[in-house]
C-alpha cells in the first residue's frame, strides 16, 4: 500500500487538491463577504443612499487628525469617545443633506466666483503666492493636488449656498433685540433664607428597621453595589518602548550632528543704531536724491566722530522710535528687518558705520554697536540631546513594521500576550479596570476603545487578546482578561455605615423642607423679614452666588404682584426661601444695544439655519441604522 502512494504521489497530491480547495474556496469567500460586508454596512441612509461603517470610520480619522493638529495636548480618549464618532456622523450626515439639496436646487459656483473668493477672502491668505496661485507646496502637506483643493472649495461654497438665503434672510430689529435682552437679563432684588439639613441631624433618630427598608429599596440598590471590573494583562508598543532596541554607533551620533549642525547653534544677533531720512518709494528722483545726498552728509559726519552717532540721531533720525534712543534698535536676528537693512547689518563688522543704504522707508545710516550668538556647540555638550533625537527618528522608522507584526502576534496567538512582549521586547503590565475610564486616568487605560474591546464577549467568555487597539499617535495596545468580576451588591453590614449616612441626610433634609416650607407660607401670609439676609440684585449675567437651579427659580417666579415668595430644594443638602421685592431694567454695563442687536440677530440666523436644516433632514429622509453604543437615541430620534 506504501509503495503503491510513494509510485503515484503526484496522483495523490492532485486528488487532495480536488478534496480541499472547495472547502478553501467556500470558508475563505465566507470570511472574505463577512468582512466586506462589515466595512459597507449601512451605519445611516440619506435619500436613499447609504453611509458605510467605513465612511463613517475615515471621517472619524479626519476629525481626530484635525483636532490633534488645532490641539496637540488634547485628552486622546476624547478623541475617539461615542460623542466624538457620533459628532462625525452627524457631520457626515449634514454633508450628505446638503449635497442632496444642493443638487435638487441646481446650486453651482463658476470658475469666476471660485477665483474672487480664493483671491479676496483672508481665510485663504495662507495659501496664496505673491502672485495670487495657490501655494501647491502647503497643498501637498495637506495630501490635496490644486485640481483637488478647487474642486473641494467649489463643493463647500456650493453647500454654504443651502442655507445661506435663509441665514442671509433674517429681519432682527433693535426693538426686537432689546426687547429680548430686556426680558433675558431683567435684574431683581432677592432676600434669601436657607435652612440646611446639616442643621437637623440632631432631631432625626433613625431605627435599624428604616435602615434596612433603604437598603433593600431597589431604587437604592446602585449605592451599594460594587461595580463589575476586570483584571488584566496589557502590553503597549510606542515610540518609548521602541527606543530601548534601536542600536547605533558614536559615528551615526557624530554624522546626525554635522547634518544638523544649525540645530546646535546659538542664532546669531546683533545690535545696531541708525538714522532714517524719511523718502517715500514713488517720490520723484530730484527728492529721492536729496534725501540720499543728507544722509551722505550725515554718514561722513558720523565716521568722523563715531561717538556722536546717538546725538546724531536724535536730533536728525526720521524714526520716531529709536530717534529718542540714540538710534538704537536692540538685538535682532537674520531676517527680522527688510531685507536690504538686513544684508548689510549682517555683513558689517563691530563698530562699522555704513553708507546710506535704501530700503522701502527711504535712507538709513548704520552702526553696528555688538554681536552676540553664532556659537556652536559642541559635539560633547549636546550628546544626550543628539543621541535621544536619533533614538526617537530609528524608533519611529522602525513603528510601521512593529505595529504590523505587534497586531499579528497578538491576534495569531491569541491566548497569551507574552509572545508579543518577548518578541519585541515589551513589558506586561497589569491593571483593575472598569467599562469607562477611571477618573483622572492617563495613558492607553483612559482610552474608551481599549476598555470596551476588553468588555467584549470574546475577551471576558474565552479570555482571548483584544485585538491592537490605537490608544494614542504612535501607541498601540493590546491587552487580555485575566480575572472578571461582575456587579457585586454588597452586604448591608459591609455598608452600614454608609446607609446610616445616606438615611440620617434624607431624613434631617426632610425636616430642612418642612421648616423652609412653614416659613414660606408665613411670608406669603405676610410675616415679617426676620432672618432673611441683605437685599441683593441678581441677574441672569449676575448669579450672586445663587446655584443655578435657585437663579432659575427665582428668574421663573410670578412678578405680577410683589413682594413674593417661592421655596426651592437646591438638591445639595439645603431648602431655601427668596422673597422678590422689586424689579429693576437690565444693566447696560452687560450688554449696549449695538452688540445686543448683533448677538439677536446672529441667533436668530442660527435659529432659522437649524429650523431649515432640519426640515431638510425630514424631506431628505435621514435614517440612522448605527448601533446604540455610538449614536445615542436620543439623537437618532431627531428630525
Amino acid at each position: 500500500m506504501f509503495e503503491f502512494v510513494r509510485k503515484h504521489t503526484r496522483l495523490f497530491q492532485f486528488i487532495l487538491l480536488i478534496l480541499i480547495l472547495p472547502s478553501f474556496a467556500l470558508v475563505g469567500m465566507q470570511g472574505y463577504t463577512s468582512f466586506m460586508d462589515n466595512a459597507n454596512a449601512g451605519v445611516a441612509t440619506v435619500d436613499g443612499r447609504k453611509i458605510t461603517q467605513t465612511e463613517w470610520d475615515a471621517a472619524n480619522r479626519q476629525q481626530a487628525e484635525r483636532l490633534r493638529a488645532q490641539m496637540p495636548n488634547l485628552d486622546p480618549k476624547l478623541l475617539d469617545s461615542p460623542e466624538a464618532r457620533k459628532e462625525a456622523l452627524e457631520g457626515l450626515i449634514r454633508e450628505r443633506v446638503l449635497q442632496a439639496a444642493a443638487k435638487d436646487q441646481h446650486f453651482v459656483v463658476n470658475d469666476e466666483r471660485l477665483q474672487s473668493m480664493f483671491q479676496n477672502d483672508p481665510q485663504f491668505a495662507f495659501l496664496r503666492n505673491p502672485d495670487g496661485t495657490v501655494n501647491k507646496s502647503l497643498l501637498a502637506a495637506q495630501g490635496m493636488s490644486s485640481q483637488m483643493f478647487v474642486e473641494r472649495l467649489r463643493q463647500d461654497l456650493a453647500l454654504r449656498q443651502v442655507t445661506q438665503g435663509v441665514a442671509g434672510s433674517t429681519l432682527a430689529t433693535s426693538a426686537n433685540a432689546n426687547a429680548a435682552f430686556d426680558a433675558l437679563l431683567q435684574q431683581r432684588e432677592v432676600q434669601v433664607q436657607r435652612f440646611e439639613a446639616k442643621d437637623f441631624l440632631a432631631k432625626v433618630s433613625p431605627t435599624d428597621a428604616q435602615f434596612e427598608a433603604f437598603y433593600k429599596d431597589p431604587a437604592n440598590a446602585s449605592l451599594f453595589q460594587l461595580p463589575e471590573n476586570a483584571q488584566i494583562q496589557y502590553v503597549v508598543l510606542d515610540l518609548e518602548a521602541l527606543k530601548v532596541g534601536v542600536s547605533f554607533n558614536e559615528e551615526d551620533l557624530r554624522k546626525y550632528y554635522e547634518e544638523n549642525a544649525s540645530r546646535y547653534a546659538v542664532a546669531e544677533e546683533r545690535r545696531a543704531s541708525h538714522i532714517l531720512i524719511k523718502v517715500d518709494k514713488t517720490a520723484s528722483a530730484e527728492v529721492r536724491g536729496k534725501a540720499k545726498a543728507r544722509a551722505e552728509e550725515l554718514s561722513a559726519q558720523a565716521r568722523k566722530n563715531p561717538s556722536a552717532f546717538a546725538e546724531l540721531a536724535r536730533k536728525n533720525s526720521q524714526d520716531e522710535g529709536s530717534a529718542v534712543n540714540g538710534g538704537d534698535l536692540d538685538f535682532f536676528g537674520h531676517g527680522a528687518m527688510v531685507k536690504s537693512f538686513d544684508d548689510a547689518v549682517f555683513a558689517m563688522k563691530k563698530g562699522e558705520i555704513s553708507a546710506p543704504i535704501e530700503s522701502e522707508y527711504g535712507y538709513h545710516v548704520i552702526e553696528l554697536t555688538a554681536i552676540r550668538g553664532g556659537d556652536k556647540k559642541s559635539f560633547d555638550s549636546v550628546h544626550a540631546e543628539v543621541e535621544a533625537e536619533v533614538r526617537k527618528q530609528l524608533a519611529q522608522k522602525r513603528y510601521s513594521e512593529a505595529a504590523e507584526q505587534f497586531s499579528n502576534l497578538v491576534y495569531e496567538q491569541a491566548d497569551s500576550l507574552q509572545p508579543a512582549a518577548d518578541k519585541l521586547k515589551l513589558s506586561l503590565s497589569t491593571a483593575t479596570v472598569q467599562r469607562t475610564p477611571a477618573l483622572g486616568a492617563t495613558g492607553p487605560l483612559a482610552s474608551a476603545k481599549l476598555l470596551e474591546s476588553i468588555f467584549s464577549n470574546d475577551a471576558l467568555r474565552n479570555k482571548r487578546n483584544t485585538e491592537a487597539v490605537e490608544t494614542a499617535a504612535n501607541q498601540m495596545t493590546a491587552a487580555r482578561v485575566v480575572q472578571y468580576n461582575p456587579a457585586k451588591l454588597q452586604s448591608l453590614d459591609d455598608v452600614k455605615d454608609k446607609v446610616r449616612a445616606q438615611v440620617v441626610g434624607k431624613l434631617a433634609m426632610a425636616e430642612a423642607v418642612k421648616a423652609g416650607q412653614a416659613r414660606l407660607e408665613s411670608l406669603k401670609a405676610g410675616g415679617d423679614a426676620a432672618g432673611l439676609g441683605e437685599a441683593t440684585w441678581v441677574s441672569r449675567a449676575k448669579a450672586s452666588g445663587l446655584s443655578r437651579k435657585v437663579l432659575e427659580a427665582v428668574l421663573a417666579a410670578d412678578v405680577s404682584k410683589l413682594p413674593t415668595s417661592v421655596g426651592v430644594d437646591t438638591g445639595e443638602g439645603a431648602y431655601v426661601v427668596l422673597r422678590l421685592n422689586q424689579l429693576q431694567d437690565r444693566d447696560p454695563a452687560v450688554i449696549d444695544a449695538k452688540r445686543a442687536a448683533q448677538q439677536y440677530a446672529q441667533a436668530w440666523s442660527a435659529a432659522e439655519s437649524q429650523a431649515y436644516f432640519a426640515a431638510l433632514k425630514r424631506h431628505y429622509k435621514v435614517v440612522l441604522k448605527a448601533p446604540a453604543t455610538a449614536v445615542s437615541a436620543a439623537s437618532a430620534a431627531q428630525p
